[in-house]
């Protein structure tokens, strides 16, 4: 069974002369996918390279490299289709997985291991919100599984993770993800 993928609709508005406009409205052009997961799109809607972000003099930011990880002081934006795992499952290993971090921009990121209990196990240095638009999903952890619905919020703070869909239905989720860090100003952890 192969899946479609959805187009995720972007909207960018600026302010000019003191009146908001919309200056792109449209299917985002940014979409990458993963060849062992058919019907998986990560579209990414927008990046910020520092906080505060600059509001003015800017028209699209997807001109940036493209990474799971925002810039350094940076965020990105992004929806991401997962299908169904059993249209992948058991076809899936350590090479098709590393080609899709590494097309990802994000190498490193992956903590694949024929004992992970899913082979998209992953780890950024980020805070990320993700929010479940449509479909169900199963947030994997090292310790526990979270089942997640449409409406759910997730607030992952740079652990190790995957997304597993044990629906058979496609699963769409927004992630807001933004640089971290490990350690705290004070050391706190």
């Amino acid at each position: 069974m192969i899946e479609t993928v959805k187009p995720q609709r972007r909207i960018v508005v600026i302010d000019e002369n003191d009146r908001s406009k919309a200056i792109f409205d449209g299917p985002s052009p940014d979409v990458r996918t993963d060849p062992a997961r058919p019907g998986f799109a990560s579209t990414r809607m927008w990046v910020t390279d520092r906080t505060p972000v600059p509001l003015k003099n800017l028209s699209d930011s997807l001109h940036m490299p493209h990474a799971l990880e925002p810039p350094p002081g940076g965020s990105v934006c992004r929806v991401v289709q997962f299908p169904p795992d059993a249209s992948y499952k058991g076809k899936v290993g350590a090479k098709e997985v590393q080609a899709y971090f590494a097309a990802m921009g994000s190498p490193s990121a992956s903590t694949y291991s024929p004992k992970a209990p899913h082979p998209y196990m992953q780890k950024t240095r980020t805070l990320d919100f993700a929010l479940i638009i449509e479909g169900e999903i199963t947030l994997v952890l090292d310790t526990e599984e979270v089942h997640l619905r449409a409406g759910d919020t997730v607030v992952q703070r740079g652990t190790n993770h995957a997304w597993s869909n044990r629906s058979n239905k496609p699963c769409i989720v927004a992630f807001s993800s933004h640089d971290a860090m490990y350690q705290g100003v004070n050391g706190e952890q």
